[in-house]
Order: structure tokens, then sequence, then C-alpha cells
């Protein structure tokens, strides 16, 4: 589509350039008017062949022959290519680029995904469970008008440089940044710009090689997931552990009524603000369990004991269905009089 605007946009430019010659040619060979000269460009440029303003003298009639051999093919060619943009879809696909340019330009605490491939895209299927606002980023047109037709969301057409896209897809007010392409090296590009252009951006990257995770962390990703690895492992748990896999499986594709969550203690009532989870009894009283937590130095507890005390630092990760962890954010954030 890039190539063929850009067609238009040259096939108009030498269109104009041509008009400009002939109505400056007229008026200074044949002392035409403005309008006259005008008037007589267009009906030789289009060679509709309607009668002059006047008889042409010798020095007019060359010229009028010298502009017809230059404008021969060209009026035809600028028309058809204009019939194609808007009849083959082209133009309805930049109208609908340039409406989602303004829709992701209203876009903020977004995620953005570079690269639609089946990570990419499992990646936006996970985005849009936990509706969590994301854009697309995908060069490949193929891929595009498989976003357009499906009306998968919200999706940037990368046509420049990959710091133009990621500009477009409004990083500066993006909290995080998915990229998964098939390459380590364009990964790792991919990464050094974003950080330029938004230091304080979360960053989570695809590796394909093994040792590529150091790399890309280095780089400034926060998180590297190497999906070979990790389809190897799902794989061997398929043969030792079949039914925990299962489990997995049914908890992550969310195709239970049983949801793993992250909440942020930052809100945390006073009420149990400095308690023990024994104290606080949330288990019982709303069904949600407590399976982890992330302290403020950044330790993981796994299954964390009931004397261990709550602060506005923690992470929690819960487990439960729709209604348990509405009932635990509630106990948990609700205002103390």
């Amino acid at each position: 589509m890039k190539l063929r605007a850009q067609n238009i946009r040259i096939a108009f430019l030498l269109l104009i350039s041509i008009m400009v010659f002939g109505i400056i040619g007229f008026m200074s060979i044949e002392g035409f008017t403005l309008i006259e000269a005008f008037y007589m460009t267009i009906i030789t440029v289009s060679t509709v062949g309607f009668k002059e303003g006047h008889d042409l003298d010798p020095a007019g009639q060359i010229f009028t022959a010298f502009l017809i051999m230059m404008s021969f093919g060209l009026f035809a060619y600028a028309l058809s290519s204009l019939t194609r943009f808007l009849f083959d879809g082209n133009f309805r696909n930049y109208y609908l680029d340039y409406k989602m340019r303004k829709r992701v330009d209203k876009m903020h605490k977004h995620v953005i995904v570079f690269g639609w491939g089946r990570t990419g895209g499992r990646a936006v299927e996970e985005l849009k469970r936990h509706n969590s606002p994301f854009v697309i980023v995908e060069k490949e047109e193929g891929r595009i008008n498989d976003i357009r037709a499906n009306k998968i969301g919200p999706y940037i057409r990368e046509l420049g440089t990959a710091d133009e896209a990621l500009n477009q897809a409004g990083l500066r007010k993006a909290r995080a940044l998915i990229t998964t392409l098939p390459n380590d090296a364009a990964n790792l590009m991919i990464i050094i710009t974003a950080r330029k252009i938004n230091p304080k951006v979360r960053i989570i990257s695809r590796a394909v090689r093994d040792n590529s995770d150091l790399k890309l962390r280095r780089a400034g990703a926060d998180n590297v997931i190497m999906s070979d690895r990790m389809g190897g492992s799902r794989m061997a748990k398929g043969v030792t552990q079949p039914i925990t896999l299962k489990f997995i499986d049914l908890l992550l594709d969310q195709k239970a009524n049983v949801h793993l969550e992250q909440l942020y203690c930052t809100e945390l009532s006073q009420c149990y603000l400095n308690k023990s989870i024994r104290a606080m009894n949330l288990g019982a009283t709303t069904g949600a369990n407590i399976i982890g937590m992330r302290k403020e130095d950044g330790s993981i507890i796994f299954n964390p004991s009931a004397d261990v005390i709550l602060n506005c630092s923690d992470r929690l990760f819960v487990m439960g269905n729709n209604a348990q962890i509405k009932r635990l954010k509630e106990a948990l954030f609700e205002r103390a009089d």
C-alpha cells in the first residue's frame, strides 16, 4: 500500500509540474490570460480536443505539440492510479490506518505488542482476557490485513524505522512493551530503542537462542521468555506429570472458573496493615487463597505461612474464581472509617 500511495504522489507531482509548465508557456508565448492558459493546458494534457481559445501562431503550435508529447499517457496513468487506490481497497485501508493512529494517540497505560505472529497473538489473547489495553505493531502487510479483517484490536503499521513505529504506538505513555520478533538481533534493537524513548517502561522480550537471554537483559529487558525451552519443559511434564500439566493449562488458559491474579498492596486497608495472614483470615471469609507474594526486596515467597506480615510494598498472588477474588479485593482495599 505504501508503494501504491507513493506512485500516486509521484504521478500527481509530475502532472502538476506539466500543468504549471503549460500555463506559463501559453501565457508567455501566446499572451493568454491565466484562465485561457489553464483551459488550453487542460485540453492539451487530457487530449480531449476542444477548440482553442484563439488560433495559435507557429511558436504556439510547436509548444502545444511538445506539451502533448510530454504529457502523453501521464494523465491516464494518474487517473488509473487514483481509481485503483479508491476501488481496490487501498483508500479504505489508508483511512482505517489513519483512524487507528488517532485512536492510539489517545491511549495511555497500555501494552505495546511488537510483532503479531503466533507468540504475539497469544500475548494479545491474554491481554484481552485481562481487559488490558494494547497496541499491535506489525510490519508485514498480510498480517496487518488479518488484524484489520478480524478486528483484533488497535494496531500501528510499521512503515519506517522501529523508533517511528514505537513513537506512533505511544511508547512514552505505555506501561509495558512485549517484543515477540523471531530474531534475537531484531528484539535486541527494539529493546535498545525502547529504552532510549522511555527508560521506565517494562520490557518483556522473546529469546530464540539459548545464549541470547543474557544479552537481551543487559540491553534493558526486564524479563526474557525462552519459548523453545518452555515448550520442551511442558512436553516433558506431559510425560512425567500429565495431570499437573493439565491443571496448569486449565488455570493459565482460564478454561476453568479459577484465575491466578496479582494484587498490589499499595492501598491496603488500614485494618489489615501490618497484620499476619492468619489474623486477616481472608481465606475463610472470601474463599480466595494467597499462594505467593513478592516482598519489597524482590524476593518471592511461595505458599506464605500464616504468620507472614503484610505491608503496603507487597504484591500478592491469589487464586480463586471471579466472585472470590472480587470479595478479596473489597476486603483488602476498603477504606477504613
